[in-house]
């Protein structure tokens, strides 16, 4: 299957792709995945499905294409002029995306559909990847100003700072206190061993 009928290509598609990645997403926060349908993005983006089917052939692809190329989860990599304030401004955006709807019914829908559905989790890694290329500028300029080694592992520092907020967010359902996101920043950057 090429790249294109895969539903994870990155540029082109449909006329109306915009509005159709909106619809899609739309829909996932108010319906979730299981009340997703090509049927309603097609009714409610004004497009006829046949169009979808052509460039998706699932919701599954409908909605990876959607996480990557539609505006409402739009990545810019921050540069503050330093590591740790890049990182800050990456997981403000995050924290952000979790708890502004309609971002936060999006990401919670996709999280608990990747579990049910390979075909998804598949194309959600699609979005993963797309995102820690468009970070990846932040991780190349700290190279660069000598704050982290060239060896260090961009998608382990963006997965501790991502799952943290998750796991607060998310799953202990706890509000992020004023503070959190710079000690988060500071954690991962520093540890947390007593300075001695």
């Amino acid at each position: 299957m090429s790249e294109e009928r895969s539903g994870t290509r990155r540029s082109g598609g449909p006329r109306k792709a915009q509005e159709i990645f909106d619809a899609t997403l739309d829909l996932l926060a108010e319906k979730g995945y299981e009340g997703l349908t090509i049927e309603g993005v097609a009714q409610r983006s004004g497009v006829n499905k046949t169009t979808i089917y052509r460039w998706w052939p699932s919701k599954g692809a409908l909605l990876g294409a959607a996480l990557i190329g539609a505006r409402q989860l739009e990545l810019t990599a921050p540069d503050t002029g330093s590591l740790e304030g890049d990182l800050e401004a990456l997981l403000h955006t995050m924290v952000t995306l979790l708890t502004t709807r309609p971002a936060s019914d999006i990401a919670v829908s996709v999280l608990g559909a990747v579990t049910h559905s390979p075909e998804l989790a598949a194309h959600v890694q699609d979005f993963f990847a797309d995102r820690i290329a468009r970070e990846q500028p932040v991780f190349d300029r700290a190279v660069a100003r000598g704050e982290i080694a060239a060896d260090t592992d961009p998608m382990l520092l963006v997965d501790l700072l991502a799952g943290a907020a998750w796991v607060r967010v998310v799953l202990r359902q706890l509000p992020l206190e004023e503070g959190f996101v710079a000690r988060a920043v500071h954690t991962v950057l520093n540890g947390a061993r007593a300075a001695g």
